[in-house]
């Protein structure tokens, strides 16, 4: 993949309580992918971006949740999700990025 691809892989930084739990803990950030994204383009990508090393990716797939518009139902669109741990003396502020 081109590096203009490779930027536009990874959507946003996800910023909740179990992510900066584990951020904190175990050098892990998660971010809001691509459906089509895979584990070894997610690594490359994090790596150009951020400037640093990664260790290991977990992928998952997050189902859209059903609901309803008054007496319509509706779901969300589904979405990937994906953890990207980094190796030791690497992390990246997600608050100044």
């Amino acid at each position: 993949m081109r590096q203009t691809d490779l930027m536009n892989l990874l959507e946003a930084p996800i910023i909740s309580e179990k992510s900066t739990r584990s951020a904190e803990k175990e050098r892990r950030v998660a971010f809001r992918v691509r459906k089509n994204a895979t584990k070894h383009q997610i690594k490359r990508a994090v790596e150009l971006l951020f400037k640093v090393e990664v260790d290991s990716v977990h992928v998952l797939n997050v189902k859209g949740k059903v609901k309803r518009f008054g007496r319509f139902l509706g779901t969300r669109s589904d979405w990937k999700k994906a953890y990207v741990k980094l190796k030791p003396g690497f992390d990246i502020d997600i608050s100044a990025a």
